[in-house]
């Protein structure tokens, strides 16, 4: 008789909910995948964090402006 292996969830020691949320997931953005709108999103996303950057560089130039300013 064959051995049935574990379900993925005790096998890794997650909560089944994780797998079944994790495959819908998938299920539901695979389609984006061959039409392109997955690769649209990161770009997307990759240009949020590039001006997320220029702000952070932005604001330190400003705070260290201001801490020379006041004698800190």
């Amino acid at each position: 008789m064959k051995r049935l292996s574990p379900p993925i969830a005790a096998r890794f020691e997650i909560h089944p909910n994780m797998v079944s949320l994790w495959k819908r997931q998938t299920v539901e953005g695979m389609s984006s995948l061959f039409t392109g709108k997955a690769n649209r999103h990161d770009v997307s996303q990759e240009t949020r964090i590039k001006e997320l950057h220029e702000k952070i560089g932005q604001l330190t130039v400003e705070r260290d402006f201001l801490a020379r300013a006041f004698g800190r």
